[in-house]
């Protein structure tokens, strides 16, 4: 575990080890297990940043269930642009199965929240949201996951799966920024 981490200009510190973000990942696949006992969810992990979070979750959850992708983007650099552009579709949609969202981050709240109406507005009953992170006091919009492993400060983080102009993600901690 490192300290501190550069990336290209800026500079990070440890924010969260690597042992409290599984404790959170553990609790909430028990959680989700609970939950979807007896369902048959489709899992849908949220690219890029997510994909170290579903790995860990999706090893703690049932075998049989099943797991795809999609990507959506509003973010350029350190900031949002607010306008959530969909690059990899769900695939496998099928309206009578719960879907299950996992995301890394919400933030402003704006991509899941477009992603979730939109799934509802599709014929998704069953739409659930599960966060690693989430940042309450940057939500610009009423969105309430069913599921968040942590919530943290208004910082910009990197590690887990979080990148900094896409460097970072690989770090097995998470880093919060010191320099903007």
């Amino acid at each position: 575990m490192n300290k501190q981490l550069r990336l290209k200009d800026k500079a990070f510190e440890l924010y969260i080890p690597e042992r409290e973000i599984v404790a959170a990942i553990d609790r909430m696949a028990g959680e989700i297990r609970r939950d979807m006992e007896g369902r048959d969810p489709l899992y849908v992990g949220i690219l890029n940043g997510a994909f170290m979070f579903v790995s860990e979750l999706v090893s703690r959850l049932s075998p049989q269930s099943e797991l795809t992708f999609a990507a959506y983007s509003s973010y350029h650099g350190t900031k949002s642009d607010g306008i959530v552009r969909e690059l990899l579709p769900i695939r496998n949609k099928d309206t009578e199965r719960p879907i299950v969202l996992l995301e890394d981050i919400i933030d402003t709240g704006l991509t899941m929240q477009y992603v979730t109406q939109r799934l509802r507005q599709e014929g998704v009953r069953d739409v659930r949201l599960a966060t690693m992170l989430l940042k309450p006091g940057s939500l610009q919009c009423d969105l309430r996951p069913d599921y968040v492993g942590m919530e943290i400060d208004n910082d910009f983080i990197v590690g887990f799966g979080l990148d900094y102009d896409g460097r970072g993600r690989m770090a097995r901690d998470i880093y919060k920024i010191v320099e903007l």
